[in-house]
């Protein structure tokens, strides 16, 4: 009798069982049975090592299909941090290129008003005008603030401030479109409670949500305003009687790009970032919003929970009028021909001394050659841009140094920070709020700014 095992890269086992016994075996049988078990053992342990082999192979494919898996992750995270990041950069061109003809736009308008006797016409259109480039400042803050939110780049400057005063403040920034619609504003809010955040950014927030109720509530409608405190919170709650929203738009309702019914939205459209701004806006203050509503129709209620101030500490108020203001000497470096001329015109109606330039060499030769109280100067110019310009002046001997004052379409911290670290004292984005200007322009910083640069050094 024979046996033949074979398989590839093992041993061949032929043998003649009665041949290969011992000659003195009283048991044939039994070997034979010791001999097939062996033989068993050796093909279990064939088939284990080709098992094992199959394992091992599959084990070095995974373990290949885990580093390309890896690989392609890190691409695809590259890919999605660079897509981010083009998105910012594109979003703060867009801001850039889309304020700088409201820039001239604005500084127009406000000089309606300051035209002797002005009709009622004229004044009509210009709150149209200032109407509409609020509404468009608005939505450029709003994307930005949300480009800025998404990467971590926006800062609180947070002091004790009474709630009912930001309150108000907001409701100022929209009472001209509540009266538009002939909207109802009913306000309940206690003048104890104080709030530790950044003023505007709060301001902001309310704001917003206040133009969200204006929008989404139809003419006559009615929109509250109510506050009070809650085991260490303050909880402010905006609610309207306005269309109201059904259950899958307010699961989503914070989520960026989120639009409402667009039957009443039309009229004013936007671009489905202001709650999320609000939302995030909230939560850096350490509070929560929610939203609520009982369905279509039926209005819409968002109540937001702020953490009061600790110890009730002293509360920022806002500064009192300043004295007269007193004639400048103004170099204004703009090379927008509509934004320089409207601006020059603007500070000569208040009796300053402006002389313009329209880029950043011819800027820069003035400003050695002549001394000047205030430089006002784009950032963007061609020849020299505004840091390299006010960083030459500030290193060219015997020069006067006004007050510099950055004007941009840029609106983001790095920039502003850029600005102040290149020489400037202040930044300023546009559209510029021509008051707020005036104001600066004529302000004691700048008169002790003055005053230092002519003592003798």
């Amino acid at each position: 009798m024979a046996i033949h095992h074979s398989t590839e890269g093992s041993l061949a086992i032929t043998s003649t069982i009665d041949a290969a016994l011992p000659a003195d075996c009283a048991d044939p049988a039994t070997l034979r049975a010791m001999l097939a078990q062996r033989s068993g053992e050796v093909a279990s342990l064939r088939a284990a090592a080709l098992v094992q082999s199959t394992l091992g192979d599959e084990l070095r494919e995974a373990n290949g299909n885990l580093v390309l898996a890896t690989l392609e992750a890190r691409t695809l995270r590259d890919a999605a941090e660079g897509a981010h990041r083009r998105q910012n950069e594109f979003l703060a061109m867009l801001a850039h290129e889309l304020r700088n003809p409201l820039a001239p736009i604005s500084l127009a308008n406000a000089m309606l008003v300051r035209l002797p006797e002005p009709s009622i016409e004229l004044l009509n259109l210009h709150a149209i005008i200032q109407r509409q480039v609020l509404h468009l400042t608005r939505l450029l803050d709003d994307l930005l603030d949300a480009a800025r939110i998404s990467s971590g780049k926006i800062t609180l400057l947070r002091s004790p401030m009474p709630l009912a005063d930001l309150l108000r403040r907001s409701v100022q920034t929209v009472q001209v479109r509540l009266l538009e619609r002939h909207q109802q504003l009913q306000l309940d809010l206690p003048e104890e409670l104080i709030v530790d955040g950044d003023p505007v950014r709060l301001a902001q927030v309310f704001a917003n949500l206040l133009v969200n109720a204006s929008k989404y509530t139809g003419d006559h409608g009615l929109i509250r305003v109510a506050a009070r405190a809650h085991d260490g919170f303050a909880v402010v709650t905006v609610s309207d009687n306005g269309a109201g929203m059904d259950a899958d738009v307010l699961a989503s309702v914070f989520d960026l790009f989120t639009q409402g019914p667009r039957a009443l939205a039309r009229a004013e459209g936007g671009l489905g970032v202001g709650l999320n701004v609000v939302r995030n806006i909230v939560e850096l203050h350490g509070g929560k919003v929610v939203g609520g509503s009982d369905g279509l129709g039926l209005g819409s209620v968002f109540t937001v929970t702020l953490p009061l101030a600790a110890g009730g500490g002293p509360a920022a108020v806002l500064p009192g009028p300043s004295p007269l203001p007193a004639s400048r000497r103004i170099l204004l470096v703009e090379d927008n021909l509509d934004a320089n001329e409207t601006l020059s015109r603007l500070l000569l109606g208040e009796g300053h001394l402006v002389t313009s330039a329209y880029d950043g060499v011819a800027g820069l030769a003035l400003a050695r050659a002549r001394a000047f109280d205030v430089l006002i100067c784009d950032i963007g110019l061609p020849g020299l841009d505004g840091y390299q310009l006010i960083t030459q002046l500030r290193k060219t001997s015997g020069a006067h140094i006004p007050f510099a004052i950055a004007i941009s379409g840029y609106g983001q911290v790095e920039d502003r920070m850029r600005a102040i670290a290149a020489g400037f004292g202040q930044y300023l984005v546009k559209p510029l709020d021509a008051d707020a200007l005036l104001a600066l322009v004529a302000s004691s910083a700048v008169t002790r700014f003055i005053g230092a640069a002519a003592r003798p050094r």
